[in-house]
């Protein structure tokens, strides 16, 4: 009973945390291309990370299911950011515990260096 209930809350943080971006994209018009990704690479990390299913495994100050940034900016420094903006997009595992973070695809390299720069700035002084 325990595994089975292991299992689901795994299952259920990978589907919370695989949410498609919601950024619709006329591919029969270029022009609105381009627009909505100049559109998105315009937002702050910050507002990156809003934007995405965040929130259902960080928060800024108190661990959830996943480190809080605060940790995170604790423990890494600006010389990890391609490492940190990799496992955004790659997802990952067993640095903060054995639920891993699901993979993040439609995040662009850019956006996810501003998400981390952002998580940088939160660390404690």
């Amino acid at each position: 009973m325990k595994k089975l209930f292991i299992a689901v809350f795994i299952g259920l943080c990978l589907i919370s945390c695989s949410k498609k971006e919601n950024v619709p994209v006329d591919r029969t018009s270029p022009e609105k291309t381009v627009d909505a990704e100049s559109a998105k690479s315009s937002l702050s990390g910050e507002q990156i990370i809003e934007s995405l299913d965040c929130s259902g495994c960080h928060a800024v100050n108190e661990k959830m299911i996943g480190p809080s940034y605060q940790e995170i900016a604790d423990k890494y420094s600006e010389k990890d950011i391609e490492l940190l903006a990799s496992k955004i997009i790659e997802g990952g595992s067993g640095v903060w515990g054995s639920v891993p973070m699901a993979p993040h695809p439609q995040v662009s390299k850019e956006e996810a260096k501003k998400m981390v720069e952002y998580i940088l700035t939160l660390k404690k002084k």
